[in-house]
């Protein structure tokens, strides 16, 4: 049997029409998740996701909603054909299903988690402005003294790093005015070769910002059953297993203003003897990251129903109905 790393993606790989053929595919499998979802949120969000607009998919209290559901209805339908994996890992949104895949959360539950994450990161930005930006080619520990030598003095700005997701790419996030004068700062110290690219996100997550709803959203946290996990669950922020429910609660209240140590979370993932990783939900950004970091590693991505039958049968499953 092979031995799987299950990993799911986060906010950015969204788009219009992810999920639709999968629960059409499967309606009593993926196609129920998205009824259920559609009835405990109170609004359509299967059409917001199979039909857009993109407008509004891109609001953050939509778009991770809609991450979620889409990536638990891929995990409902490969659940049912394929053994559970040795290890998971969930990119920033993405640990939360993660989280449901190794049993520590109930689905709904998390998705009331979800819902009420993305109101609080998307009211954060409506009081304070922020931004995203991806450093492509430029090491990680230099990406770190410029948010450090930007962040003091006194013409400080607040910009931090906000994912480590390879060795070629680190992303920080701040104030707008921030994540300018470090692009400006990358420009003008780092080789030419150094790309700046901005996120087209609706929040500045992962840094001190976050900070104002901590509170908040750790009293949601405390109102949730958190069992301990059946199988590893790599944190984001410790980028190590949470070996309990409580460890999986702590961690997900520091991950909102805590960085996201993906690329070191690889290597503890890797540590499990992982012969292959699936990315389950939407989009191929976790299968960019993981084939340039374990490139002797196959990665399957599961972004719709072609690819999950694909899967399946490289696994040498029977797939249910």
């Amino acid at each position: 049997m092979t031995r799987t790393a299950f990993v799911f993606p986060g906010q950015g790989s969204q788009r219009v029409g992810m999920g639709r053929d999968v629960a059409e595919r499967h309606p009593g499998l993926a196609g129920s998740v998205f009824r259920e979802a559609d009835e405990l949120l109170g609004f359509e969000l299967s059409q917001l996701c199979w039909e857009g607009p993109a407008d509004e998919l891109r609001r953050t209290d939509i778009t991770q909603p809609a991450i979620f559901v889409t990536s638990i209805a891929t995990l409902r339908v490969l659940s049912a054909s394929v053994p559970e994996p040795v290890v998971v890992a969930g990119h920033s949104l993405g640990e939360y299903a993660a989280l449901v895949a190794a049993g520590v959360l109930e689905w709904t539950a998390a998705l009331s988690l979800v819902h009420r994450r993305g109101e609080l990161m998307a009211g954060v930005n409506e009081t304070t402005p922020g931004a995203m930006a991806a450093i492509i080619g430029l090491a990680a520990d230099r990406v770190e003294a410029l948010c450090s030598e930007l962040s003091s003095g006194a013409a400080a700005e607040l910009v931090e790093v906000a994912n480590y997701n390879d060795d070629e790419q680190t992303v920080v996030s701040g104030t707008v005015s921030g994540v300018e004068a470090l692009t400006r700062a990358v420009r003008k110290k780092a080789d030419p070769e150094v790309k700046v690219v901005r996120l087209d996100v609706g929040a500045p997550f992962h840094c001190s910002l976050m900070r104002s709803v901590e509170d908040e959203f750790a009293r949601e946290l405390e109102a949730v059953e958190f069992a301990d996990p059946r199988m590893p669950v790599v944190a984001n922020v410790t980028a190590a297993p949470v070996r309990t429910g409580d460890e999986a609660r702590a961690a997900l209240r520091a991950q909102l203003a805590g960085s996201v140590r993906w690329r070191q979370g690889m290597r503890a993932v890797s540590d499990h003897n992982v012969q292959a990783f699936v990315e389950v939900g939407p989009g191929r950004v976790l299968s960019g990251l993981v084939r340039r970091s374990h490139p002797e590693t196959p990665c399957h991505a599961t972004s719709d129903a072609r690819r999950i039958d694909k899967l399946i049968g490289e696994l040498g499953l029977v797939l249910q109905a």
